[in-house]
């Protein structure tokens, strides 16, 4: 009554219709409260879920990577069952790990529904593992969703499976609890039950309601658990706290409530801030300077392609009427704003003898690409006087070759370079709790010559809780990864990198690199890797060889018993929907041999959603909890977060276990990455940059 009465007083505040909203159900992912739906936040969301139904804490994180694929990575407390003894793990509750997948199937028409495939906990320990096929419905601010579940949202059983008809395998469900795997031997067994509600968006916008009748009658509790359940009937709303923040509250089992917050974002739609620190572009002049070639202060032109485009320079050179810059690219995250600028700065400086501006973008000596702009026509649309199109369709990005060119002006190489930060680890899900450790990083790098560099990380520990980090995983394959309590707290000032790189073009499309140190936090040693990426092909092919040995927990320069072989040979090609996939087979940090797929999408921001699996010939018992590697990952760039341009990324990683299977060596220097810019589809994707 109370609720409907505050409905009521809220009614004039808003329109009488409002935009019916996705929002998240309990476990993560679109859905009501308990149970999913079929539908789809839009592509590029992010959210960051936390609530509490007695006796369960659950912590989400979900993604929207495409339009049509949904995925999820979940911590549960069941915090009325122990994680182990006493000894082992304190007074810790229990911790499940899980991660789901959603797929729709086809979009709601006039007179179809959305229909979407769904299943939970598909690589965890299966203790709320399920499968369902959910359909959806809209009619004005309703929004109807019914479906069918076999597992953990099922367990009521309303009815035979209907693929018993099939075989007799899918009359009963298998118990998989604990084994951490792809639970494929369970998937659709056993008798499924229907569940279904509604969503309704009231005309405040801020608040929508929902009411759901779930399938499980929480009789097979996990752990077993004994949980009553007065109704299947579930009431709840949602409300939009800000546009970032959502917190519901809800009366499940018809006992119990519920209270969650949501915190979400698009990463494809938001908008950066403003880059309120970054110096502004030059203006371009009403007309070309009268200044010979001969009298150009070049010295003063490559410090302002440096301080405002950008660009290290290193040679400026001329071809006829075409004006070359190399250079490497050190701020702006989007190269187009780079060429932009470096136009202007180009256009302020030279006469009318020159006519086309062209940026030899170069990464450690390696040069990649060079993107040639008409003059005339960027000054034309910085004036206004044609569209953007015309200068997208005149300006040029091509392979950089080698030209018969004149040197006007060599820059003296700056060899010392050094940034300080704040550095953050944490370690999630065992039966110490979350661990966390804020960290003073100062990093350095000396160059002997373009081509060869020594890089260096310093971390110095400012606070953590690593006085609760007591447990070391089982494992039975060399600790390559499971030794990471003693990496993590031996000491407080640590060297996580220091590194001799050389990296060399060896052909038109053929990179190459060696390298030799302390190469990651766990590894030292040296290696080298080649990289096959033909110019205009949407895939490419590389390989690395390492031998390495495992450092002493303290990361200084010391060094122990267990040493290596191991490296990849690793395809990577274009997929469709803005996705890349990377195949990689080879021998792993364990001395374990197999396979790892890596499938990610890029929005156009540069925001980077993705998910890995690596099987391997070390066995489940071997590789103990789990049996196999997997995750999820997010990579957001710095430039979609700050208010000054910066090419450097955050990278988030969540893996349900750390195990010593499937370990690679977390090398600082990749070819692949070190040579994106030769994909040009960044430049095109955000060509308006150019004039900023």
């Amino acid at each position: 009554m109370n609720l409907r009465f505050a409905a009521v007083l809220l009614l004039p505040c808003g329109l009488a219709y409002a935009e019916p909203r996705i929002t998240q159900n309990d476990f993560g992912g679109a859905g009501l409260l308990q149970t999913p739906t079929a539908r789809m936040a839009p592509a590029g969301e992010l959210s960051l879920n936390a609530n509490r139904t007695d006796p369960y804490s659950r912590y989400s994180v979900s993604l929207q990577p495409l339009e049509w694929l949904e995925g999820s990575f979940r911590y549960t407390a069941i915090t009325n069952r122990p994680y182990g003894p006493e000894s082992l793990s304190g007074n810790q509750s229990y911790k499940d790990k899980a991660v789901d997948l959603k797929a729709r199937l086809w979009e709601e028409t006039h007179w179809a529904p959305e229909v979407a495939l769904g299943f939970r906990d598909i690589g965890g320990t299966g203790l709320f593992s399920s499968e369902f096929v959910v359909a959806n419905k809209r009619y004005d601010n309703f929004d109807f969703s019914a479906g069918i579940a076999w597992g953990y949202l099922g367990n009521r059983g309303d009815f035979e499976n209907p693929l018993g008809y099939l075989s007799d395998r899918f009359k009963t469900r298998p118990n998989n609890e604990g084994t951490g795997d792809v639970n494929a031997g369970a998937y659709f067994r056993g008798s499924p039950s229907f569940f279904g509600g509604v969503s309704y968006q009231t005309p405040w916008d801020r608040l929508s309601l929902k009411l759901e009748y779930e399938g499980n009658d929480y009789k097979h509790e996990p752990k077993d658990n004994v949980i009553k359940q007065d109704t299947p009937i579930n009431l709840g709303a949602v409300f939009k706290l800000t546009d970032s923040i959502d917190v519901s509250a809800a009366w499940e089992r018809g006992n119990t409530a519920m209270f969650g917050v949501t915190f979400h974002t698009n990463f494809a739609s938001r908008k950066a801030p403003a880059k309120t620190f970054d110096p502004p572009a030059e203006p371009l002049p009403a007309k070309a300077p009268s200044t010979g070639m001969d009298q150009v202060d070049w010295a003063d032109v490559s410090r302002r392609l440096q301080q405002n485009a950008g660009y290290k320079v290193e040679r400026i050179s001329q071809r006829d009427s075409e004006l070359f810059v190399y250079g490497e690219q050190q701020r702006y995250f989007h190269s187009a704003k780079a060429v932009g600028r470096a136009s202007r700065i180009l256009d302020n400086s030279v006469n009318d003898d020159i006519d086309w501006f062209t940026v030899v973008n170069k990464r450690y000596g390696l040069p990649l690409e060079e993107t040639s702009v008409p003059r005339q026509t960027f000054r034309e649309v910085i004036n206004n006087e044609e569209p953007l199109q015309s200068l997208h369709r005149t300006t040029e990005i091509n392979p950089a070759m080698p030209h018969n060119e004149k040197t006007l002006y060599t820059e003296a190489m700056q060899p010392f370079a050094y940034g300080v930060g704040l550095g953050f680890k944490q370690n999630v899900g065992g039966p110490d709790g979350l661990l966390y450790q804020f960290s003073a990083d100062a990093d350095a790098e000396y160059r002997f010559n373009r081509n060869t560099w020594w890089s260096g990380l310093l971390s110095a520990n400012l606070i953590n809780n690593f006085d609760k980090f007591t447990y070391d995983a089982p494992s039975g394959l060399p600790r390559v990864r499971t030794d990471l309590r003693q990496y993590m707290t031996t000491s407080d000032v640590t060297m996580p990198l220091f590194q001799v790189s050389h990296a060399e073009q060896l052909d038109k499309d053929l990179y190459g690199m060696v390298y030799g140190g302390y190469l990651e936090s766990m590894f030292a040693g040296v290696g080298g890797e080649v990289l096959f990426r033909p110019t205009g092909e949407r895939w490419s092919v590389g390989a690395d060889l390492n031998y390495v040995r495992q450092r002493e927990f303290d990361q200084g320069f010391g060094l122990r018993d267990y040493s290596v072989v191991t490296g990849h040979i690793t395809g990577y090609t274009d997929l469709p929907y803005d996705t890349l996939a990377a195949v990689s087979v080879g021998r792993y940090l364990a001395g374990d041999w197999g396979g790892t797929l890596d499938i990610s999408r890029e929005f156009s921001n540069g925001v980077r959603f993705g998910a890995w699996a690596t099987i391997t010939t070390a066995t489940g018992a071997e590789y103990g909890e789990g049996s196999f590697d997997k995750g999820i990952y997010l990579s957001i760039p710095f430039d979609e977060l700050m208010s000054m341009s910066t090419m450097r990324r955050a990278n988030l990683v969540w893996s349900p276990l750390t195990r010593d299977g499937g370990a690679r060596l977390n090398r600082s220097f990749q070819l692949h990455s070190m040579t994106d810019s030769r994909d040009d589809d960044m430049f095109y994707r955000n060509f308006e940059k150019i004039t900023e």
